[in-house]
């Protein structure tokens, strides 16, 4: 199937849900009242940074079977998914365990969330942390179904999903009030429907091979050879991104967040189209690299002149227009709250979006190390600047913060890229 193809099923796969999510999300948020809605979008930030847990199996799954196809080496590949996905299950329970323990503390103290609303938090960041084993299990078979460049498959389920993450909700709702509680029970189980339907797509790839296959720790050090390394950077790339809702919560307010939170998640949505190239790009560019770097160079500047042009108009157009699609959104006071927030931000998606075009070169050709160490050095600097900005600044502070992060992080992956593929 060609990058393009494979590119506008990404596509679909994540606008989809986003198209989805712009109109339930008006609804939920006067449904569940601000702050009740910021929680909520506290709670999908966990469930989906806690899918970190996979330890990057799930993308080194997806390298290590693009280059066995490469080099017509098959017979490897099932005990490669069996090792590796036995272990993002383990994991993903230890994930669970660790929410579960910080439950209460986060509900009552944390992220200063409101007395009547404190024990429903508790009880919604329980139930959740059930879904952390599926989503790591979940992240493992999709690895699986993308080395086979499938992608059509694993954006309709990716659709499927996105859209229940909104429609659940609003379903649940309408059935039963507005309880969170209820609402995050159906988020869960829209994951365990997604989760049975990825395995059913591997089991017909595979013809089954993989389930009686021998676990191999061999196999599984392989995976970590490359896995460990990019393991750092899925788990402290996504909380740079997610620490600022949380540390704002605990600072300022759980009302406040969702001044920053709604903007930034809907900015983030943008990011569909890179990511839906990237997404491509790194198994083709995985098993291209091993045999004609020329050929790979050529495939990633392409790329990443496509995405430079598509992020630089969108950039233009939501920093101009922030007000005008808040209120037309969300309302008058929600865009006076917020404007400013969505038009720093906006600059930031610019950045952004680029980097992921070098970010998975780099990682297509093993170098994960390269992404790890940039990541723990950007941590090291970003969480005290941000503390700082938001103590002096507020949300202005923050937002600042992360679009001059997202800026550096930018300039070091296209350097260093360059180096990868040469």
């Amino acid at each position: 199937m060609s990058l393009k193809r494979n590119t506008l099923w990404n596509l679909a796969g994540a606008g989809s849900p986003l198209l989805i999510g712009v109109i339930t999300i008006p609804y939920l948020l006067k449904e569940l009242g601000v702050e009740a809605f910021g929680i909520l979008t506290l709670i999908w930030s966990l469930i989906g940074y806690f899918s970190l847990f996979d330890f990057g199996l799930g993308r080194a799954l997806t390298q290590k079977i693009a280059t066995y196809l490469a080099v017509e080496n098959v017979e490897k590949i099932p005990i490669l998914v069996k090792s590796g996905l036995l272990f993002t299950l383990a994991t993903g329970i230890i994930g669970a365990l660790l929410l579960i323990v910080l439950a209460y503390p986060l509900g009552y103290h944390w992220f200063n969330v409101s007395k009547s609303l404190q024990l429903s938090t508790t009880y919604s960041l329980i139930i959740s942390s059930i879904g952390i084993p599926l989503t790591t299990l979940t992240t493992g078979l999709r690895g699986v179904v993308e080395a086979y460049e499938d992608f059509k498959v694993a954006n309709l389920l990716r659709i499927s999903l996105g859209i229940a993450n909104f429609v659940f909700p609003v379903l649940i709702i309408m059935t039963f009030g507005a309880s969170l509680t209820l609402v995050v029970t159906s988020l869960v189980f829209a994951r365990l429907l997604v989760l049975f339907a990825f395995a059913y797509s591997v089991n017909i790839k595979m013809q089954s091979s993989w389930i009686f296959s021998k676990f191999s720790k061999e196999n599984l050090q392989n995976l970590f050879s490359f896995g460990a390394w990019m393991t750092i950077s899925n788990i402290i790339g996504p909380l740079m991104v997610t620490a600022d809702r949380f540390i704002i919560a605990s600072m300022l307010s759980a009302t406040i967040v969702a001044y920053y939170t709604v903007p930034f998640d809907l900015l983030i949505r943008l990011l569909i189209i890179p990511g839906a190239i990237t997404t491509a790009l790194f198994p083709r560019l995985a098993s291209i690299v091993v045999s004609n770097r020329n050929a790979a160079m050529v495939l990633y500047k392409k790329c990443l002149k496509v995405v430079a042009v598509i992020m630089l108009s969108f950039s233009i157009v939501m920093a101009s227009s922030s007000f005008w699609i808040l209120k037309l959104w969300l309302g008058q006071n929600f865009a006076e709250h917020s404007w400013y927030i969505f038009s720093i931000i906006a600059v930031g998606l610019l950045f952004n979006g680029i980097a992921q075009i070098p970010f998975a070169a780099i990682q297509s050709t093993g170098n994960a190390r390269i992404t790890a160490y940039l990541h723990i050095v950007e941590f090291a600097i970003y969480l005290p600047v941000l503390i700082f900005s938001l103590i002096y600044f507020g949300l202005i502070g923050a937002a600042i913060t992360f679009s001059l992060r997202v800026f550096f992080d930018c300039l070091f992956l296209l350097f260093y890229s360059q180096r990868c593929l040469k």
